[in-house]
């Protein structure tokens, strides 16, 4: 395992085509007939899991062939995606993941707070069975973090946040917080190293599961709260320590 304090250069998301190895994998989940939404749904995934970077460009002749959709298709997943405000279309360059600005992480911090304290302090009576999942994501984030796979460690904290929401219930709540999550993780990749930003919130997911399954709720909301604060901060002030 290389050192915890080594930085290695990222490769140009321009140029890198690395990604498409976890797209095409996933056009298992989907046949041919499928509508762009299937389609959205994949390049949303891969952009919640760190696969597709900032600056990252998406060529149609490659993505349709991964997926094995047609170029209509294709099109239409990238317009709903660009609603979404995921994708962003260059004129005479092409279709581009974004990169997201101070302003979008503020935005965005603030509707995390809204919709996951809400639905910690709403909740009640959460049998094991409902809390499994969260406790799958701590172990998977902890069992990552000790074979050094921060990026893992990311993509693990993303769906404990995701079934943390959703505990509420409501489709509707599921739908937004999966688009949040999304912009969320383009925002991540800031911070250099994946293991500065993600290694103090394993514990903290940890408190939080320890909390629930006390029945703890109100007391559970108040952390996440300040585990919020302290995350935005955290990544606010590596937005201000770019050159």
């Amino acid at each position: 395992m290389s050192s915890s304090n080594e930085i290695r250069p990222p490769a140009d998301p321009g140029t890198d085509t690395s990604w498409l190895r976890a797209v095409a994998g996933d056009a298992a989940l989907f046949d041919r007939s499928s509508s762009a939404e299937r389609v959205a749904d994949v390049l949303r995934r891969r952009i919640t899991e760190g696969d597709l970077r900032p600056g990252t460009q998406l060529s149609e002749e490659l993505l349709k062939d991964a997926l094995q959709v047609s170029r209509n298709t294709l099109r239409e997943a990238f317009r709903l995606l660009t609603h979404e405000g995921l994708l962003v279309h260059r004129m005479h360059r092409g279709v581009f993941v974004p990169d997201l600005t101070e302003a979008d992480l503020v935005d965005l911090y603030r509707l995390r707070r809204v919709l996951e304290c809400d639905v910690v302090r709403s909740v009640a009576d959460l049998t094991p069975e409902q809390l499994a999942p969260l406790r799958d994501d701590v172990e998977d984030s902890e069992a990552a973090a000790r074979a050094g796979d921060w990026t893992a460690v990311g993509t693990a904290n993303m769906r404990f946040h995701r079934h943390l929401v959703g505990l509420a219930g409501s489709s509707r709540i599921d739908e937004i917080t999966g688009r949040l999550l999304a912009e969320l993780r383009l925002l991540f990749h800031v911070i250099a190293t994946p293991q500065a930003l993600h290694e103090p919130y394993i514990a903290r997911n940890r408190s939080l599961l320890d909390l629930l399954e006390a029945g703890r709720y109100e007391q559970a909301a108040n952390e996440l709260h300040q585990y919020m604060l302290d995350s935005e901060a955290a990544l606010l002030a590596a937005f201000r320590a770019r050159p």
